[in-house]
């Protein structure tokens, strides 16, 4: 089987959120998932050996980028925290099936796993994310600079 080695994932703004740190880790994220997808050979051995090496550094990648937005929500007091932390579990729960079932020795396949990611990624971004993304931008204040900052007296408002 012969695969494409274009990027799965291209950035685009309409994915940002206008927050730094956040536009700065789902674009990490997206490089992610695309490093991965440049892996997929069809080669079992290959992908299987590369898996073994990245698997840690991206679970710890989501694990960081999950805290974060959800220290964000709980900070600006948004009402869709618990269904988005639900989501960010689920999302969790079937990455760590994965890992188990590697580690078990079972059928893997690289490409399958960076379809899935993409999947999530693209669609938890452009659904989930957006409605706390445009609550942010509700709370928020447009600073001098012209960027958007959240502070205490923002978020009182926002109550």
């Amino acid at each position: 089987m012969i695969y494409c080695k274009s990027e799965l994932i291209t950035w685009s703004n309409t994915f940002s959120c206008g927050i730094r740190i956040i536009d700065e880790q789902h674009m990490g994220l997206v490089e992610l998932v695309n490093e991965m997808f440049s892996h997929v050979t069809g080669d079992q051995q290959e992908e299987a050996d590369y898996f073994k090496r990245v698997f840690q550094e991206a679970a710890r990648y989501i694990k960081v980028h999950f805290a974060t937005e959800e220290k964000i929500m709980l900070l600006t007091n948004y009402k869709g925290y618990n269904e988005h932390k639900v989501a960010h579990e689920s999302f969790i729960a079937t990455v760590t099936g994965y890992i188990l079932d590697f580690k078990a020795g079972k059928r893997f396949s690289l490409y399958s796993f960076t379809k899935f990611l993409k999947n999530w990624v693209l669609s938890h971004i452009a659904v989930m994310d957006k409605q706390y993304f445009q609550y942010l931008r509700r709370t928020a204040t447009r600073k001098e600079n012209g960027r958007l900052s959240i502070s205490s007296a923002d978020i009182r408002k926002a109550m």
